[in-house]
């Protein structure tokens, strides 16, 4: 029955915390059309997610999200250094391919949107067999760093979380 009414707990509490965000102002009426939202759209789309990622370790999640906003907020402030400071013929852009041992399309999804959220790193192309990720590095002097960082810090604890 609760399977029933409230098939994804976490995207309903994410579109009522969404909504409260949108409408800026906690009343009983929102309050109430934020919970029918939070309810209904995930009753209606269930059925276009029938094998939907289990999380095994939903406390890795929590460290995972702290550790990319402490990345974006880091990157954010060496990006600024470099577009302010650093002349363009000192900036080393580098193209860098990421092999994964991540199997899991959500885990890849999010290792994906996770280098592209981080300032001066974009994720740019998944390899078909998905075995490799090519990413662009603004500037480094050590591109195998980089790729050792995107492995340690991100894909081990994504593959804690999803596989």
């Amino acid at each position: 029955m609760l399977k029933r009414l409230a098939p994804h707990p976490l995207l309903s509490l994410t579109l009522v915390l969404v909504w409260f965000g949108l409408v800026n102002k906690f009343t009983l009426g929102n309050l109430i059309l934020g919970g029918f939202l939070g309810l209904v759209i995930p009753m209606v789309t269930a059925a276009y997610w029938p094998n939907r990622p289990g999380v095994s370790r939903p406390f890795k999640v929590i460290e995972y999200a702290l550790i990319v906003l402490w990345d974006i907020c880091k990157a954010n402030v060496e990006v600024a250094l470099i577009i302010l400071f650093k002349p363009n013929a000192k900036i080393r852009s580098h193209w860098i391919n990421v092999p994964l041992e991540l199997t899991s399309a959500e885990a890849i999804t999010t290792l994906a949107g996770t280098i592209t959220l981080t300032p001066g790193t974009v994720s740019a192309t998944l390899a078909a067999d998905g075995g490799n990720i090519l990413v662009h590095c603004l500037h480094t002097d050590d591109p195998d760093g980089v790729r050792d960082d995107i492995k340690s810090r991100y894909e081990r604890r994504l593959k804690e979380i999803f596989e």
